[in-house]
């Protein structure tokens, strides 16, 4: 027989402004909860404390994913949530359950299960999402986002039938309230990396080294840009500073440079060398990045009009408006910038200027942005 389902439509979970780019599969609807519960920007706070919380997979592989239970102890709380109830249950008592009771349940299932999902029908792991029930069938919440090779997931709210869901169970099913968050100072605990990277390096099954490392890699690069965004938030800064921007970056080409390694090997090539090695130096690099205080020297007039003459310099060098670089676009967004155009813009500085810029500051990845040129001119 089929559920009886409720005669009113739940009312829509806020979606827009949650920065799902930032957010794992776990993290990414408890943020739509806190939003839900306490407003814009309040899941920001599951970016307060930045580490690498090992555990050991199956295999014996190390992660810095967390459990679900690691979560529910500290991202809870950040989040201003309290756990009203917790079960575990069969998909059609889940459906029976959410068609029973109007609240939101936060519900974590195996994602080969869940139709909305690229994984679907594909890969396993624990994925969640927020369901309630309407007229016409159960309404599914989901914030993540990624792209995988079987397509893209993206945040939206999908209706479906009890036939769709039937294969979703046994399942985690949690009913949260509203309790005061705690939003705390950033942190950054004092880590020791070796033990970590030490067991990727030298695992001796290469390919599946390298496949858990880019699950971990993404990971990682995910919680330090949750991090950077809490740290602007509490600082009241738009977006992180110069040297997070540039840290961020730096994991972001990790990412990429782990996954094209997880390629070669699953052809029968050779593995590229330097991936552990950088893994390493960026997780040492965390702490200084993330607790250095943001430069807060006052711009003079003379400050202001260097940085007008050179962005107009390089703005004419691209052939693009001198207002988006001083905004603090970076050279390379723009489809015109190239080393070429990038040799010009310093050639051009230093004839029109009178200057001759420091040789050994004119390295390529350290020149993004009109203020980069800026503080080599003024040395």
């Amino acid at each position: 027989m089929p559920i009886p389902l409720p005669v009113s439509a739940p009312a829509p979970l806020p979606l827009e402004g949650v920065r799902s780019d930032l957010l794992d599969c776990i993290q990414v609807n408890l943020a739509v909860l806190a939003d839900h519960f306490h407003g814009p920007g309040t899941h920001l706070n599951l970016g307060a404390h930045l580490d690498l919380p090992l555990r050991a997979l199956p295999d014996g592989l190390p992660t810095a994913d967390p459990t679900l239970e690691a979560r529910l102890l500290t991202d809870a709380p950040l989040a201003g949530l309290r756990t009203a109830a917790r079960r575990r249950l069969t998909a059609a008592e889940l459906l029976a359950e959410t068609a029973r009771h109007p609240e939101v349940h936060y519900v974590v299932a195996d994602s080969y299960h869940l139709p909305w999902l690229p994984y679907h029908g594909t890969a396993h792991m624990d994925h969640s999402f927020l369901l309630t029930a309407g007229p016409v069938g159960w309404h599914v919440t989901d914030a993540y986002r990624i792209e995988t090779r079987w397509g893209a997931a993206l945040p939206g709210e999908h209706v479906l039938g009890e036939a769709a869901l039937s294969g979703i169970g046994p399942a985690q099913v949690l009913t949260f309230l509203p309790a005061p968050p705690q939003p705390v100072q950033p942190s950054v605990a004092d880590i020791d990396p070796e033990p970590y990277v030490h067991a990727y390096a030298t695992w001796p099954d290469r390919l599946r080294a390298l496949e858990q490392l880019s699950a971990e890699t993404w990971l990682l690069t995910r919680a330090r840009k949750l991090h950077a965004a809490y740290r602007a938030q509490r600082a009241g800064r738009s977006e992180p500073t110069e040297a997070e921007r540039a840290h961020l970056t730096a994991w972001d080409k990790l990412v990429e440079q782990v996954y094209l390694a997880q390629r070669r090997v699953a052809r029968g090539r050779a593995e590229p060398t330097g991936t552990t090695d950088r893994l390493a130096a960026l997780l040492a690099a965390d702490r200084t990045v993330f607790t250095a205080d943001p430069a807060t020297t006052v711009a003079t007039d003379a400050d202001d009009a260097l940085r007008r003459a050179i962005a107009a310099m390089a703005a004419d060098v691209l052939g693009v408006a001198q207002a988006d670089l001083l905004d603090g676009a970076a050279l390379d967004s723009f489809p015109s910038f190239s080393s070429f155009r990038l040799v010009e813009i310093i050639d051009r500085i230093e004839s029109d200027l009178g200057l001759e810029l420091d040789a050994d500051e004119l390295i390529p990845e350290k020149l993004r942005r009109v203020d980069d040129f800026c503080r080599i001119a003024r040395r």
